[in-house]
């Protein structure tokens, strides 16, 4: 269960030293810290159930997102998020695993979240739709739907059957939101696709 310092705090109102206490817990095993201030008492909690409580807000994104969907055939390490207005990528190094976010645009960021509950945890991640868009977003501009095609298939890796499942309405409403010409082409290209 994650625990944050005011609530944990609260719960050792009748002990002098509060902080004392918190570090004989991590100490014996009783709390894990994640990040200053948040602690987990399951030190087997998977990384993705702890990423929305790090930085946010934020949802499961990227790579971590795609390799869910069995999109990439790597097994992704990193729990990769989405957050908006950040300016700036951030990384975190835990017990639990490495964690970082980076932003999407604020038009795009609320859109084909899904919310899962795993036991008393509860997480968000993109759609597969999503996924790709804020991965796409965050490369450099490609020039041509045969650029697009080599960046899908040879450098991501993406998996043509994942990739023949993509709902070509989702990703053409997220296109408008994204301002980017990769996302743009994607497009283009599914367009292209479903007319063959």
């Amino acid at each position: 269960m994650i625990v944050f310092n005011m609530t944990l705090k609260a719960s050792l109102s009748k002990y002098s030293n509060k902080n004392n206490k918190i570090s004989r817990d991590i100490k014996n095993g009783k709390l894990f810290k994640i990040v200053n201030g948040i602690y987990e008492t399951d030190p087997n909690t998977p990384p993705y159930l702890l990423a929305s409580c790090i930085y946010g807000p934020s949802y499961i994104s990227f790579e971590y997102a795609l390799a869910y969907y069995g999109a990439i055939p790597e097994r992704v390490y990193t729990v990769t998020c989405a957050t908006y207005n950040k300016k700036k990528k951030k990384e975190y190094n835990t017990r639990f695993g490495t964690f970082t976010y980076r932003d999407v645009p604020s038009l795009a960021y609320p859109k084909e979240i899904i919310l899962i509950e795993e036991g008393n945890y509860s997480y968000q991640i993109a759609t597969l739709e999503k996924a790709l868009c804020d991965k796409l977003y965050t490369l450099r501009p490609l020039h041509n739907l045969k650029n697009l095609e080599i960046m899908l298939f040879s450098d991501l890796r993406i998996d043509e059957e994942v990739f023949d499942t993509l709902r070509i309405d989702i990703v053409e409403k997220l296109s408008k939101l994204y301002h980017s010409t990769n996302v743009n082409l994607l497009v283009r290209y599914l367009r292209r696709k479903k007319n063959e």
